[in-house]
């Protein structure tokens, strides 16, 4: 594995395919929003960008790769951050509807969901009793009874679509320790060569809780199954956000924030953007005594082919 030394990656979320317009009005839709944020996020520290994409009008997820291409283009021209494309997408997409705008974009790195599981946000609608969009409590509640598919069959495809026919490199999404073994399940296949990035995600319904020994947990375990042929990072949902990445930064890992993963800068406070949270964990990491990692030190950590290889 590349060694960061004393430094962190720091990866922005910047609206995902979990909350809903109603939830906060800084959640970016638009391309202009989203491009706006991303970047902001990029210069307060950011230094991998992970984008979803939404309908413009409604604020739903869409996996439409002509709306990726109305904002990736623009923050690739005003950043130099690693551009990460979701190919988890949202609920109820099918695996070709999540991969159609990765495989348009090629991009350096795709984020990668380890697993089939019970993804279970329906508590959320509990929260609201008005709604912006007519989509957005349906959208919730049904999610008492959705799994988020990847079977070993999506997982081995999506590694040869991406990976192995575009060098697209992946965020290793392990919402719990079964998604580990998964992950060295391919290692030993060699379908993943190292230096691999494992995301380890703690707090959403369906996954491993976050609980600070669950994060001294899985990452015994990753360091077991993989030894030093992986970068570790780490990222928790809603109050937790912050807390656990102190707790994977002062363990020597890399970590994840924004709005996707948490909408709150702190206790009952809405964030203001993404960048508000990125300059946060990037002041607690700087006050550690630790350095922010730049996207070209995270590109030689990760070994990404560069943003001239991608297809936007």
């Amino acid at each position: 594995m590349s060694s960061l030394r004393n430094k962190v990656i720091i990866t922005c979320a910047v609206t995902g395919g979990i909350h809903t317009p109603t939830m906060s009005d800084a959640l970016p839709i638009t391309p202009n929003e989203i491009t706006e944020q991303a970047v902001a996020a990029a210069e307060a520290g950011a230094s991998i960008l992970h984008l979803h994409a939404r309908d413009p009008e409604t604020g739903k997820p869409t996996p439409d790769p002509d709306v990726f291409m109305q904002f990736l283009p623009r923050i690739k021209q005003a950043t130099g951050a690693v551009l990460n494309v979701t190919t988890g997408g949202g609920l109820n997409m099918t695996v070709e509807d999540r991969l159609a705008a990765p495989l348009r974009a090629k991009p350096e790195m795709c984020s990668l969901n380890m697993g089939s599981m019970n993804f279970a946000i329906f508590g959320l609608a509990d929260r609201y009793k008005t709604w912006k969009h007519d989509w957005e409590e349906p959208y919730l509640r049904g999610t008492d009874d959705f799994i988020f598919r990847n079977t070993f069959r999506d997982i081995e495809r999506i590694l040869q679509l991406l990976g192995k026919d575009h060098g697209t490199r992946f965020e290793h999404e392990c919402y719990d320790v079964g998604h580990l073994y998964n992950l060295a399940h391919f290692v030993d296949r060699k379908l993943i060569e190292p230096p691999f990035f494992v995301q380890t995600i703690f707090g959403i319904l369906g996954g491993i809780g976050s609980d600070w020994d669950n994060v001294l947990f899985m990452k015994r375990t990753a360091d077991r199954l993989f030894g030093t042929d992986y970068v570790w990072s780490v990222l928790a949902a809603g109050r937790q956000q912050m807390p656990i990445c102190t707790q994977a930064a002062m363990m020597g890992g890399n970590v994840r924030v924004g709005l996707e993963d948490s909408l709150y800068i702190g206790r009952g406070k809405l964030a203001s953007s993404n960048a508000e949270q990125v300059a946060k964990i990037r002041r607690i990491i700087e006050e550690l005594g630790l350095e922010v990692a730049t996207p070209d030190e995270a590109r030689q950590a990760l070994a990404l082919k560069g943003a001239d290889l991608v297809g936007f």
